[in-house]
């Protein structure tokens, strides 16, 4: 009997002298045999098993060329799923924060607009311009009725024609949202021109209630952030100085979701969250020094006006926080005995990642405000409740006091007639 073919080619080397003086010139041929079979008839078919191992080595070959072939048109297939989803994603998921971009330090810094909100924040954000837009338009009716001016009436008149007639784009836009008939580029363009006409709008009734400025205190005006933008903001013309205290109060509106971003922001060389006022994402609202935090029980995003003040000093980093008059919270250790530095740049309704700029859309702040003071101390219980409460007493800030040659505003962002007491009512 041979050997099994295995032992053969394991013994090979250390047999074949002593076999090839047995059997002369001699070669060995491996022929795989079932475990019941035959051996020696297997032996004897060694010559035949050659052209069938060839065949079925052939038949590996064209078998894995197959696989392989099978192997790319489902790559080919995945990378198209893949990109489809893509496509998806980014039209119908909004980022959220907390995993995101909160402050610098957090993650990337971002100069543009991120994807294009979803289509139930986007028309809710129409909804609140519109809104914005009418409750103006009645302020200008007011004033047109104490001035009784056909042409004010006239352009009245157009204007609310116009804001009609974008409620009716804005509900055919739901219905086609609804029933699934806008693609995403017809979204992208129904989106800008309804944004380019508000624009327009804003404009035409800004021009129009200049009329009224004339007749206005310098205080009595307000700021309106209508849609999540990185081009909407309003810049405060002079420098906070050095500050071992300050007191940080205003009026303000809002009920943008989620988050109703930056009210203010002041940036200083090498430093851009030197002082910051946030509600980015579904954070609570906070207050940042030096880029240390103190989050704020603030509960003000109902779309109703509240008054809000934030003090602070240096020593023990001690801070008050007051929403319409009464205190909410109070903390220490934020940023102690770390001053305020001077030359920087305050801007409202931005987050500032660089010195003056460097907008992120997602945390721009969207809604109204009116009465941004600044203090250089601590304001006591008493006055702040004075200023919620619109007192004849109330102080304007002595470092920073709201009027309207104070503030240069950008973008589209609007300022109009506003009077504080008037909300209260």
């Amino acid at each position: 009997r041979l050997l099994p073919p295995l032992l053969l080619l394991l013994l090979g080397p250390a047999l074949g002298p002593a076999l090839g003086q047995g059997l002369g010139q001699t070669r060995f041929i491996c022929t795989s045999v079932p475990l019941d079979g035959d051996v020696c008839a297997a032996s004897a078919l060694g010559t035949g098993s050659a052209d069938e191992l060839k065949g079925t080595v052939l038949q590996l070959r064209e078998t894995v060329l197959q696989q392989k072939e099978t192997i790319m048109n489902q790559k080919e297939t995945i990378r198209e799923l893949t990109a489809k989803l893509g496509r998806c994603e980014s039209q119908s998921v909004l980022e959220l924060p907390g995993e995101g971009k909160g402050r610098k330090g957090f993650s990337k810094n971002t100069m543009g607009d991120l994807s294009r909100p979803a289509a139930a924040e986007t028309l809710s954000q129409l909804g609140q311009t519109l809104q914005s837009l009418k409750t103006r338009l009645e302020n200008l009716e007011q004033f047109s009725r104490m001035n009784s001016s056909s042409q004010t009436n006239n352009l009245k008149d157009i204007l609310q024609n116009k804001i009609d007639d974008l409620e009716k784009q804005v509900l055919s836009r739901v219905n086609s949202l609804e029933e699934g008939k806008l693609s995403p580029r017809n979204e992208s363009e129904e989106r800008g021109k309804i944004e380019s006409t508000l624009t327009s709008l804003h404009q035409r009734i800004s021009d129009l209630e200049k009329g009224q400025k004339d007749n206005r205190p310098p205080d009595r005006f307000q700021l309106t952030f209508p849609l999540r933008t990185n081009y909407m903001y309003a810049k405060v013309k002079k420098s906070l100085p050095e500050m071992y205290a300050f007191s940080i109060c205003m009026w303000i509106k809002s009920s943008a979701s989620p988050g109703m971003g930056t009210p203010f922001s002041y940036a200083v060389p090498g430093q851009a969250n030197e002082l910051v006022l946030i509600e980015w994402g579904n954070n609570p609202m906070e207050i940042l020094i030096n880029d240390k935090v103190a989050k704020l029980p603030f509960a003000i995003n109902d779309g109703k006006w509240h008054h809000i003040c934030v003090t602070w000093t240096t020593r023990d980093g001690v801070w008050e926080a007051y929403q319409d008059g009464t205190q909410t919270g109070n903390g220490e250790n934020l940023a102690p005995y770390h001053p305020i530095k001077p030359q920087g740049v305050l801007v409202l309704g931005q987050e500032q990642d660089t010195l003056g700029g460097g907008f992120d859309a997602t945390q721009a702040f969207v809604g109204e405000l009116a009465h941004f003071n600044v203090w250089d101390r601590k304001l006591s219980p008493g006055e702040v409740y004075g200023l919620a409460t619109c007192s004849s007493k109330a102080l304007a800030g002595n470092v920073i006091a709201w009027a309207e040659a104070n503030i240069d505003i950008y973008g589209g962002a609007t300022k109009w007639t506003f009077e504080a007491c008037r909300q209260l009512n």
